[in-house]
């Protein structure tokens, strides 16, 4: 633009030279102008996209009917009774769909709820950690105590192993399929070692600490004989209190004299788990609620993420928080 002024304005007049410097300015400024409203733009098409995903939540939040006090059947008729159903999928943790908290307030609900005939804790997890298990356990006996007329009842899917057996230990009843995985009553605590790698790559490790012992699960730092054995009596100590709730729980429905390997961490489907007292029939959801508790209608208690958070983290707004470290594990399995 400026160099096409300097050729037409070149010989000009000054009434000309200042035309063509109006013009110039104001194209600038309606450039100017412009920018700004495509970024404003760009901000309120944002806070719309908010507001629609926040409406998208709410909406969800009530199809899905977690709050709803008032229960209906297939025909819309208002249910006098029904069993609650509590979900307990996929690794217990923290800040997982199956930490001890979510598992605990659904548990606290569905047994306050009068119109809860009784209560399927539905299983389908190879455990995680030994605290967030402990809590649940803890809680449901004194929910048991609290409750005495209301039973609770595990329900095994494809498989109800460590962490996730220890919970069900505390049910009144635990019932799977034939072909469910059943045990794993054992404790792990696993790490890699990067010493070797370490060396080849020609990387040396500082590390500054105050104690003797207080980097013996550093990876890239080699393992000592009386540190790994100190290691295996820590594991060795939580195992044992995993077969103490077993026992407790189970009591004299366990074949411990004729299973020697029952608290190995061994695991077994539904049928060798009935033989030896693991759980006390075969059966699914339907099966309990309809054939044990007598009500056929099941309602899903399981405390779940609010739906804005949901559509949230389909769009990946939270990628990569599930990513964990595994250097020390400690899980029970």
């Amino acid at each position: 633009m400026l160099e096409q002024r300097n050729q037409q304005t070149e010989g000009s007049d000054p009434s000309t030279e200042r035309l063509w410097q109006m013009m110039e300015k104001t194209l600038n400024e309606a450039t100017v102008e412009q920018r700004r409203r495509r970024r404003w733009g760009i901000f309120f098409k944002g806070l719309t996209f908010l507001y629609l995903l926040f409406i998208l939540g709410a909406i969800f939040q009530i199809i899905s009917g977690k709050n709803d006090p008032y229960r209906f059947d297939e025909n819309g008729q208002l249910l006098d009774a029904y069993t609650a159903v509590i979900q307990l999928n996929g690794v217990i943790a923290a800040d997982s769909d199956a930490s001890g908290d979510r598992l605990i307030t659904a548990l606290r609900r569905a047994y306050k709820d009068p119109k809860a005939k009784g209560i399927i804790l539905r299983i389908n997890s190879g455990g995680g950690s030994p605290v967030q298990s402990g809590y649940v356990y803890d809680e449901i006996n004194r929910l048991r105590t609290l409750y005495p007329t209301k039973k609770l009842y595990s329900v095994i899917m494809e498989i109800g192993a460590s962490g996730a057996y220890y919970i069900a230990s505390a049910t009144d009843e635990i019932y799977a399929d034939k072909a469910s995985l059943v045990g794993s009553i054992g404790v792990t605590g696993a790490s890699f070692g990067f010493v070797d790698a370490m060396d080849k790559l020609g990387v040396e490790r500082r590390l500054y600490t105050s104690g003797e012992h207080k980097a013996f699960l550093d990876p890239f730092m080699p393992m000592r004989d009386d540190e790994t054995e100190f290691w295996k009596e820590v594991l060795g100590g939580v195992h044992e209190q995993f077969i103490d709730v077993v026992k407790k729980g189970r009591g004299d429905r366990l074949d411990v004299e004729g299973n020697p390997d029952l608290f190995s961490g061994l695991i077994w489907n539904g049928e060798q788990a009935l033989e030896m007292g693991l759980i006390d029939g075969l059966g699914s959801a339907g099966y309990v609620a309809r054939e044990i508790i007598g009500a056929p209608h099941l309602v899903d208690f399981t405390v779940e993420e609010d739906g804005f958070s949901k559509v949230l983290k389909r769009l990946g707004a939270s990628a990569g928080a599930e990513i964990r470290s595994k250097l020390t594990e400690f899980n029970w399995q």
